[in-house]
């Protein structure tokens, strides 16, 4: 993040087992209800372009590179990486920063982890506001791993697939999980590229015009540390967040693109009829940073906020 005018603090938080998070507090430092935003991936970090979405002047948002992501250290590190390990960071850093009660935002695993945080955490919770709805559950993941987007973007899976031996071809994704977390760094990379550049990138932009990033200048870090999460079911039991969803009784948000192709629409779907206190929002928007998403979840915080 670069500081600016409504920067509050940067800082490095110790959250222990060697891990150090970076911590970005911005906007304005006397906003009655502070924002915790959920960056996805996991394993991106966060950036500029997150502001874009929020009024600085009227709101305070706590940003943070979860662990091993971004500017956070140790840099890629699987160890003291799962799910409850990053619902307690967002823990420690509410009493860190003496956080009675907040609003929590995120897309994509953004949204998992904050449906896990609220159910674990419920009374620090004011509202959940989230987007690309995903839930961590064996079906969503499979439908990535196994292109069941393939009816939209046969050309896409069909590059992926020549991505292995004509042997694997049956279950690709299983080749590349194997190599990722092998002992050859060399085709890690490799096998990290192939999920990050011809599975999630054109999903994610809904563009026949993206273009993959130059192999050499990749850093597989960010692609490792989310394959960690697909590779273990996000660590969380089967159905764990639709099974327990009735007990969130805080206002939930939900928005979700009706043309998302990582995060499938029925998820949100499902979730909202589970959820007691929720309001589903359709946008005509695929899965990424569509202006129409951000658009609908800035008015949101703006009533929230008032």
């Amino acid at each position: 993040m670069t500081p600016d005018e409504f920067t509050i603090k940067e800082q490095f938080i110790d959250v222990g087992n060697d891990h150090e998070l970076y911590l970005y507090d911005w906007g304005n430092p006397e906003a009655k209800i502070p924002i915790v935003f959920l960056h996805g991936g996991p394993g991106v970090g966060v950036s500029d372009k997150y502001k874009q979405r929020f009024v600085p002047q009227k709101q305070r948002v706590i940003f943070f590179d979860q662990r091993s992501s971004g500017k956070s250290t140790p840099k890629g590190s699987l160890e003291h990486n799962t799910t409850d390990d990053l619902v307690d960071d967002i823990e420690k850093i509410a009493k860190h920063l003496k956080l009675n009660k907040c609003i929590i935002t995120g897309g994509s695993w953004g949204s998992c982890l904050a449906l896990a945080y609220a159910l674990k955490y419920p009374t620090k919770v004011h509202a959940l506001v989230i987007s690309g709805i995903f839930t961590g559950s064996k079906q969503e993941i499979e439908y990535l791993d196994n292109g069941g987007f393939r009816t939209y973007f046969p050309d896409l899976w069909e590059k992926y697939v020549q991505t292995v031996p004509e042997k694997y071809r049956s279950d690709p994704s299983a080749y590349h999980y194997q190599r990722i977390f092998g002992d050859d760094a060399e085709l890690a990379k490799h096998s990290a590229y192939a999920y990050s550049e011809f599975l999630e990138g054109p999903l994610l932009n809904l563009d026949d015009r993206y273009s993959p990033e130059n192999f050499d200048e990749f850093d597989s870090n960010a692609m490792r540390i989310e394959l960690h999460y697909l590779h273990n079911r996000c660590f969380l039991p089967e159905g764990y967040i639709l099974k327990n969803a009735p007990k969130l009784k805080m206002p939930v948000w939900l928005v979700q693109g009706r043309y998302d192709m990582v995060c499938p629409p029925i998820t949100a779907y499902g979730l909202n009829q589970k959820l007691p206190n929720s309001h589903l929002i359709w946008t005509t928007a695929g899965h990424g940073n569509d202006r129409p998403n951000y658009d609908v979840m800035r008015t949101i915080y703006l009533q929230l906020t008032a």
